[in-house]
């Protein structure tokens, strides 16, 4: 029952803090002008396209390639953008997650 908690809060915790990264990389760098719930849809979307694709192929350069490809498709249909465009926004969305997922952990301190 615990772990069952802890993966869904997991899941809610990772969502949004991708959706926020997402909302103010496409908000603030290149202009566009959907709203959060765009950058949720399409961090949710994120999850699922690899979700399914890692339960397919399992974990590889394939799988993370065609889970890739299949993000940027969806990427550029919500926010109706070419796939040089979606390409750039998400390597840069890349760059920021990389950077929360390194400082997030820290910033709370030893328990």
């Amino acid at each position: 029952m615990a772990i069952e908690l802890l993966t869904v809060l997991s899941f809610v915790l990772s969502w949004i803090v991708s959706s926020v990264i997402i909302y103010i990389v496409t908000k603030f760098f290149f202009g566009e002008k959907e709203g959060i719930g765009t950058a949720f849809l399409a961090a949710l979307v994120g999850t699922i396209v690899y979700t399914v694709v890692n339960m397919t192929l399992g974990n590889g350069i394939l799988a993370g390639l065609l889970g890739g490809i299949a993000w940027l498709i969806a990427l550029g249909t919500l926010y109706k953008i070419g796939w040089v465009r979606a390409f750039v926004i998400a390597i840069v969305i890349w760059f920021f997650a990389y950077l929360v997922g390194f400082f997030l952990p820290t910033l709370i301190g030893p328990l």
